[in-house]
């Protein structure tokens, strides 16, 4: 049946005749009708034959037969000979016996079509037992094991078995491959080595045990080459990444020798800190003898396990998204061009959530890559931890069960037979376009590192290890005994290896590093040593009233909800017609749709992004009808950029790792993520410590990403009001003295805390308008959304106006008058407008109320030229409704007070220091609210 399919299969689509009833992909989860919408791309439905009459009454009338095939199809991997230490006890597997099932003449000959895809030796449809017995050994019990009886898709299972077994026999492999092999491996151990004998002192997290994950990495770059795929995307841990930069991905070892000699991987006029060797990286162009090179982009990782992940995705898709929008054939189909690669430790596996989180975007249509290989380098022990302690499950890859993923279990001693899990895992993701897993059982030669002593822990393990022979020479000694390779060629390939490894390494003293930040995409633009001004980032009226208008216009056709055109669309329409004040959502709309018409994209990302979380944007409309999906702002012109509103599934880590990856792919996509409250970005602190704080410092890789997280104390109790913008503001590298006006900032991100839509508006506007992207952190507003007092004039964003990092006191009519000045950020600046309101004009003429809108890079030269203003305050106060311990206060503090006179000391109001970020305790929280407001105009 699957050589009667690969027959048929032209492109993706296959063509069975018409009186053949089709297998499909069930369809039974809830959903829009958004296939229309842009970014919104899913694989195309694979359809497989179903049994034919005969074949149907065939397995009724052989059920015993059809239970011990199924029987090896779903649990023969629990018979196989998978470990290379052999440490593993094989047990009794009953289910597996033909006698189980009555089939006790193994003589006796049996019908096999529609059950088995085998060739008997006679060229018929029958077998006997014995043969059909002998069959379902070879494939499922032999060193490469399958699961892919629990995919719910009756047409992925039935192609599965059918390929895994019409291809047995046709795993021979050429003369030419095998010697490939063989070099692959004797340069991984002759790399190995030379590191212990040149480096011995350095934790290089080598491949031995595991030398043939670089075969299954080369199989699957040369089938990527083969199929037409142009990029591959690939992200790994520590444990061989050393082995394969060199080996495949074209490292120059200089490079690494330079780096392991102490010295910088950047030159060294670019302000770098740099990483160790485990997080380096390359990009290089391979061919495999094809037309088209194949790129590779192996990304940088942090020593948090699998955090690079989502990162591999978001950085695929949004090479995959470019890819597709400049391809005019409108064939072109999800994964067609590239392809994500994913490398994993056995232990992080299935200790990691990321993975799982990583694991439940793959196949959502605006998160998908259309199917990512996964190779779990399986050392069978997480540092000192054994399977048992390690995990609930019977294997390492049982997570990916989640997405019905199907694995396959291979024995790294057998690097033929690892490449043949490749095959049948490319061919798998080629058709079907969903992730696939390669559980690959190896063992780790060393302990954890090179300098660990492994045997503490597991010395029976490791008695075994040291005894047996290496991969690579048992490898060598089979090409030997089988002619394919002599002696004299084996010495040859090692010392040549040798050699030039030697060469490199005297190369290394005078070898100079190349930057390659500012390459591709990335070549229009700058690496900033200061903050630069603040670049125009305003529009003229006429666009802004026209992008306004497209943002909620909709055919007629289309049946809106009634209560957003009253309370949505015609009061925009209406406010921007009359030239009335705008609000916050309207704002956001107008810098997005200036951006498309000026030809960037953007990605909106986030939980309830579409409508937002306090039902103000409504960038996307939900037909009353049909529930199909429109996004007005892509319809503004044929030119522009499109904008992807991609709800996201309930992840953080891996949603905020994956727009990471976003914004390192293209310097044209505005990335942004929005929590559904500010403080959902504590799961995924990792991605915001390793990546989004510290990726351009280490790596030189700029990220344009936003996140906008809700922030304001409002009573919602602890966990809804803070978006922890203390934890932001301590990553940020902003110098702590600005006494001096020559002091320079050169922010590793920007974290603002905007008061107006006018803001907001050029914030958004102002990450792709300057010639360099910096992360931008925004503090963003809750109950401000709809507030009267918040909101511009259109006459706030036209050309000649730009963003404002502090907002200057606009209350005080005499500031020679004042005595007293309040800084304030945030919401609470209009409690205490409405109530400096409320206090008497000789009390009101001694305040100002200063509001800092960008706290990083601090606002110095604005906050000094506004505080001339004041020559007669005898204080200076600090106003915050967040806890002491919170908010910007100890960030703004010292900064503050080195601009003020030496005999005056910044005074603080706000909360006292809490555990939590605020009273759960309604009636104490009020209290609080309410002291603070009066004691910003007590006491003067």
């Amino acid at each position: 049946m699957w050589r009667i399919a690969q027959a048929q299969l032209r492109g993706n689509t296959l063509k069975f005749d018409s009186h053949l009833p089709r297998v499909s992909s069930p369809r039974l989860r809830r959903c829009y009708n958004e296939d229309v919408a842009y970014g919104y791309r899913v694989p195309k439905q694979f359809e497989y034959p179903e049994y034919s009459p005969e074949q149907l009454k065939n397995r009724q009338q052989q059920a015993a037969l059809v239970c011990l095939v199924d029987a090896y199809r779903s649990i023969g991997h629990r018979a196989t000979d998978l470990d290379p230490l052999h440490l593993q006890q094989q047990p009794s597997i009953p289910e597996l016996n033909p006698a189980r099932y009555g089939l006790s003449n193994m003589n006796e000959q049996f019908n096999i079509d529609g059950i088995l895809e085998m060739s008997p030796k006679s060229g018929s449809k029958t077998a006997s037992i014995a043969e059909i017995h002998q069959t379902l050994v070879d494939i499922y019990c032999g060193r490469v094991a399958f699961e892919f009886e629990h995919i719910p898709d009756t047409a992925e299972r039935r192609w599965f078995a059918d390929y895994i077994e019409s291809t047995n026999d046709q795993s021979m492999l050429d003369s030419v491959k095998k010697r490939r092999f063989h070099e692959l491996l004797v340069r991984s151990e002759t790399f190995d080595n030379f590191m212990q004998k040149k480096f011995g002192q350095v934790k290089r997290y080598g491949l031995e045990g595991a030398e043939s994950a670089i075969i299954a990495l080369d199989e699957l770059f040369s089938l990527c080459n083969h199929s037409g795929i142009t990029d591959a995307i690939l992200g790994m841990p520590h444990r061989g990444r050393l082995n394969i930069l060199v080996d495949l991905l074209k490292y120059p070892p200089r490079a690494l020798f330079h780096k392991l000699q102490g010295n910088a991987e950047f030159p060294d006029n670019l302000p770098a800190s740099g990483d160790v060797i485990s997080h380096i990286s390359s990009s290089p162009s391979l061919n495999y003898g094809c037309k088209e090179d194949l790129n590779v982009t192996m990304l940088h990782n942090p020593s948090h396990l699998e955090a690079v992940n989502p990162v591999v995705s978001g950085y695929g898709r949004a090479k995959q998204m470019y890819l597709y929008d400049k391809n005019t054939d409108p064939g072109c189909a999800l994964g067609d061009r590239l392809i994500g690669i994913q490398i994993h430790g056995d232990a992080a596996f299935t200790g990691q959530g990321v993975i799982m989180e990583t694991l439940g975007l793959s196949n959502l249509p605006h998160f998908s890559l259309g199917g990512t290989i996964h190779v779990i380098i399986n050392n069978q022990i997480g540092y000192t931890t054994p399977a048992t302690n390690a995990r609930s499950t019977l294997y390492t890859s049982d997570v990916g069960k989640l997405v019905n993923a199907p694995i396959i279990h291979v024995n790294g001693d057998y690097p033929e037979e690892v490449a043949r899990a490749m095959r049948i895992a490319f061919e798998y993701r080629k058709l079907f376009r969903k992730d696939v897993i390669i559980d690959l059982v190896t063992f780790r030669r060393w302990g954890h590192n090179e300098l660990d002593e492994p045997s503490f822990t597991q010395p029976q393990m490791y008695n075994i290890i040291r005894a047996r022979e290496s991969v690579p020479k048992v490898y060598e000694r089979k090409m030997m005994e089988s002619g394919v390779i002599t002696n004299a060629d084996a010495k040859q390939i090692h010392a040549s290896f040798t050699k030039y490894l030697e060469t490199e390494l005297a190369a290394s003293k005078d070898y100079m590093p190349k930057a390659d930040h500012l390459n591709g995409k990335w070549s229009g633009l700058v690496m900033p040593t200061q903050t630069a001004p603040q670049p125009d980032t305003g529009v003229a009226k006429e666009t802004l009233r026209e992008v306004g208008e497209q943002s909620v216009l909709v055919d007629q056709t289309f049946k809106v909800h009634p209560r957003l055109v009253k309370h949505h669309i015609q009061p925009r329409l209406k406010r921007l017609a009359e030239d009335l004040a705008i609000d916050w959502a309207t704002a956001e709309s107008l810098a997005f749709g200036s951006l498309l018409k000026q030809g960037y994209n953007i990605r909106l990302c986030g939980q309830d992004v579409g409508r937002g979380t306090f039902s103000q944007r409504h960038a996307m409309f939900v037909c009353q009808e049909t529930e199909s999906v429109f996004v007005p702002l892509n319809n503004i012109s044929k030119t522009q950029g499109k904008i992807e509103v991609a709800n996201s599934n309930l992840s953080e880590l891996a949603v905020l790792g994956f727009e990471y990856g976003v914004s390192i792919q293209s310097p044209n996509v505005l990335p942004i993520w929005e929590a559904q409250f500010g403080d959902f970005n504590n799961t995924a602190q990792v991605i915001t410590d390793t990546y989004i704080s510290s990726g351009e410092t280490k790596w030189l890789r700029q990220s344009g990403l936003v996140m906008l997280l809700p922030h304001g104390y409002d009573g919602a109790g602890p966990e809804h009001s803070s978006s922890r913008i203390e934890r932001f503001l301590q990553l940020c590298n902003t110098p702590i003295d600005m006494s001096s006006n020559s002091v320079v900032q050169n922010p590793n991100m920007h974290v603002a805390i905007p008061t107006t839509p006018a803001q907001i508006f050029h914030l958004l506007r102002r990450q792709m308008i300057r010639n360099y992207r910096k992360p931008l952190i925004v503090a963003g507003p809750k109950t401000l959304l709809r507030l009267s007092a918040a909101t511009s004039s259109l006459d706030d964003m036209t050309p000649g106006t730009s963003f404002n990092p502090i907002l200057p006191d606009v209350l005080s009519k005499s500031p020679e008058k004042v005595v007293r000045v309040v800084f304030v950020a945030g919401k609470l600046y209009y409690d205490l407008a409405k109530a400096y309101a409320e206090q008497s004009s000789e009390l009101t003429d001694r305040v100002a109320i200063v509001r800092l809108e960008e706290i990083c890079p601090f606002p110095r030269d604005e906050l000094a030229n506004e505080l001339e203003r004041f020559p007669n305050v005898r204080e200076y106060v600090w106003c915050q409704e967040e806890t002491m311990n919170a908010g910007a206060f100890t960030y703004v503090q010292p900064r503050i007070q080195s601009l003020l006179p030496n005999n005056i000391m910044l005074r603080y109001i706000g909360r006292a220091p809490l555990a939590a970020p605020v009273t759960g305790i309604s009636n104490i929280f009020k209290t609080e609210q309410s002291r603070i407001l009066k004691e910003a105009f007590t006491g003067i």
